[in-house]
């Protein structure tokens, strides 16, 4: 695979930028969060949409590092996050996540237990990548893996939920999604 570090920063070395990518991975462990997200979706055979994220947030008056990360990976959006009033660099694309995002990652690992949440994640990106967020048993699989992300995390819909509607799905049942069955 190519090298994952955008060529502006390879070999890098000013008194700034010493190690910007193992500065970034140092950053994203402490700010940052990986998500996957799924919520009710009529128009989709499965019912389901799956919309994995990486997110960093930080202060306003600190957020020139969030253009720096922006910047270094040649995706993602900044935005307000009206919630905590803070800016959110997010980066939602699957095609960027995986061949920008998930490279750098293995190439300068987490470490702490975010780490779990990431190869959990890489792993999804890889099975929405091969399709299988858009049939029943795949998409369980996926629930199955995202439901142990982020285990202090807020789910607005729970796993066990999301499997069961799936699986009437799977036997040829259809039932409107948020209807109890």
């Amino acid at each position: 695979m190519a090298n994952p570090i955008p060529a502006q920063y390879a070999g890098s070395r000013t008194a700034r930028e010493t190690d910007l990518p193992s500065y970034i991975s140092g950053y994203v462990d402490g700010e940052g969060c990986f998500t996957v997200s799924i919520s009710p979706r009529r128009t989709l055979r499965v019912g389901w949409e799956v919309r994995p994220s990486l997110s960093v947030s930080q202060n306003g008056d600190r957020s020139e590092v969030l253009l720096e990360i922006q910047q270094y990976f040649g995706c993602g959006m900044l935005r307000p996050d009206r919630s905590d009033q803070t800016v959110k660099w997010e980066a939602r694309s699957l095609l960027e996540l995986r061949l920008l995002v998930v490279p750098h990652f293995h190439s300068y690992p987490l470490r702490s237990g975010k780490h779990r949440d990431f190869e959990l994640f890489a792993d999804i990106c890889e099975r929405m990548a091969r399709g299988q967020h858009l049939v029943p048993a795949g998409l369980i699989e996926i629930v199955r893996l995202a439901s142990q992300m982020n285990p202090s995390g807020k789910r607005a819909y729970r796993p066990d939920a999301i499997i069961a509607s799936l699986r009437i799905r799977d036997e040829g049942i259809v039932c409107p999604v948020g209807n109890n069955g």
